[in-house]
């Protein structure tokens, strides 16, 4: 199965091209804006350096939140405009899902796994998993020193917690201040298109149903529609 994943969510833009759990071709850049340049000129890199075709996929990989409300739909869109151009079956693996699986099964050791992502603004997104990612809690969008006692979750006060994620720095910060045994994942603290394209070869299946991915949205956008609905003013 050739698999095309990509990734603008969070604090990075990525793009991967799988084929039966081997990369061909990965582009990854750490960037806090600007990825609705790069993203499609990524997608095209990897299907270039692979030397396939847009005909030659089986299915695409995007995820779906929570992040950027800009990265989010750019990213969203391009899978919207490559399925419908050629007629493929989408997946859409949320961001935690998608940071979780790139946590390496030796870190997990019997741990609860924290993923924090950060919204940039004072609250973080987070969600708990136990190992196989079986998910613990529900994703919420909470304040950081709101965070041990938001997390209702009998493992994060009995067993060690291990948080990755790109808020990781200020959810162990709050979590130590609560007494709580806590260490930071090594992995990346961000999706990986490379990731999201593996697990989504373990789950997809002819039988999935092709569903149109949908954002996971915690949190209203800032900016507001003004009262009088944006009318232009004389």
């Amino acid at each position: 199965m050739l698999i095309l994943g990509f990734d603008s969510a969070t604090s990075a833009c990525s793009a991967a091209l799988c084929h039966d759990g081997d990369t061909l071709a990965h582009r990854f850049e750490v960037m806090a804006q600007g990825q609705a340049e790069f993203l499609m000129g990524m997608i095209n890199e990897v299907m270039e350096e692979a030397g396939k075709g847009y005909g030659d996929l089986d299915l695409l990989a995007v995820t779906t939140g929570p992040g950027s409300f800009t990265g989010l739909r750019i990213g969203l869109a391009a899978a919207r405009g490559l399925a419908l151009a050629g007629d493929l079956p989408c997946l859409g693996i949320t961001t935690f899902e998608a940071v979780a699986a790139g946590v390496p099964e030796t870190e997990w050791d019997g741990a609860t796994l924290l993923v924090a992502i950060e919204s940039k603004r004072e609250d973080i997104y987070v969600q708990l998993f136990a190992a196989g990612l079986e998910p613990l809690s529900a994703p919420q969008a909470v304040l950081p020193e709101a965070l041990a006692t938001a997390m209702d979750c009998p493992s994060i006060t009995e067993e060690r917690v291990l948080v990755v994620g790109d808020a990781g720095q200020r959810s162990i910060a709050s979590l130590k201040g609560a007494g709580l045994e806590v260490a930071l994942s090594n992995a990346l603290g961000t999706p990986d298109a490379g990731t999201l394209a593996a697990l989504a070869a373990r789950r997809w299946s002819p039988n999935s149903p092709n569903e149109r991915p949908r954002p996971l949205y915690l949190k209203a956008p800032d900016a507001k529609m003004p009262k009088d609905g944006g009318r232009l003013r004389p």
